[in-house]
């Protein structure tokens, strides 16, 4: 198995730049992930999230976490547990509105580092989205466009933390599924593993490295590049040693943009069928999602394409 893609930034800056945007390239249509080193984002800033994330989880989510695991008798399950998974999480939504205000418990100071902290990951998730435009053939900034919608995309960062697990065996740290937004970009533990991708039906691990930001493409990017990108299948694997902490942030599109394949990668022959991807309104997709998050994509696909063809979302559509 081939070595999990590294892309370090700042090549792109000088003579190196052709064969950094190939490894892009090559990471986006053979794996749909890849780590991110030298991205701009300083050291200080992302050791001070960690700091502060790890222990807001000890002061204010640990004892809920355990006293959840007890209620619900997980520590000593006897079979697989399929219908949830062994993570304390919270949501932060920074556009189109931020809610960081109205989380509870967040003390002053990590609000304001994780406002910082957004920021910064907003502008390299627009930078990325530029790059896969380079690497497409398509015009810069047309996949921010397509995400704006009318008010702008959706980005917000999913805070979770992984406590050691007595069953791993039994229980997912966070079950196989695939990204149903745009771009995702993941600051995780450096010491605790877990993160798993599937690749030619293998699990890969994806390595923990200080300091990277890890990429992955969702559902959306998939549809927009009419198959040429995919949104792979992913999950974590709880550990019996170690809180692994985790912070994925999904810039995605705004609830009514509409995505379909951009005419410029579907082949030219002036056949509509030729675009493999249904046309639809994102917060549609979204709601299809909810139920089937843990499921295939690709029945997800089928059935936007036949809520097309019945017209249940044509009055949506037609529109945008």
């Amino acid at each position: 198995m081939e070595n999990f893609p590294i892309i370090n930034l700042e090549k792109l800056n000088g003579s190196e730049r052709a064969d950094t945007m190939e490894m892009i390239k090559d990471a986006c249509e053979n794996w749909g992930f890849f780590e991110l080193v030298n991205h701009g984002i300083p050291h200080e800033v992302m050791d001070t999230v960690e700091k502060l994330t790890k222990g807001h989880y000890k002061k204010c989510m640990e004892q809920r976490f355990k006293e959840l695991v007890a209620s619900k008798g997980l520590e000593a399950v006897q079979a697989e547990v399929t219908d949830l998974d062994w993570e304390s999480t919270f949501f932060l939504r920074h556009l189109p509105v931020s809610n960081i205000c109205e989380v509870p418990d967040l003390d002053d100071q990590y609000r304001e580092v994780m406002r910082d902290f957004a920021k910064r990951l907003e502008k390299l998730a627009e930078e990325l989205l530029d790059l896969l435009c380079e690497n497409l053939g398509l015009e810069k900034g047309y996949l921010k466009k397509v995400f704006y919608g009318t008010k702008g995309p959706n980005f917000g960062t999913k805070v979770s933390n992984y406590p050691p697990c007595p069953k791993p065996d039994l229980i997912k740290g966070l079950r196989a599924h695939t990204d149903a937004g745009g771009i995702i970009l993941l600051f995780q533990d450096d010491k605790v593993s877990g993160l798993q991708l599937l690749k030619d039906g293998q699990w890969i691990d994806v390595p923990p490295m200080r300091h990277s930001i890890v990429v992955n493409l969702g559902d959306q990017l998939e549809v927009i590049t009419n198959g040429k990108y995919k949104s792979v299948m992913h999950r974590v694997i709880a550990q019996t040693d170690g809180t692994r902490m985790s912070l994925a942030s999904f810039y995605n599109p705004g609830n009514d943009a509409v995505i379909f394949p951009a005419p410029t990668l579907v082949e030219k022959e002036g056949e509509e069928s030729k675009a493999v991807y249904p046309k639809f309104v994102f917060d549609d997709y979204m709601k299809l999602y909810a139920g089937l998050k843990f499921q295939a994509k690709e029945p997800r696909f089928e059935a936007m394409i036949k809520a097309m063809e019945t017209g249940v979302k044509c009055d949506l559509i037609a529109t945008a």
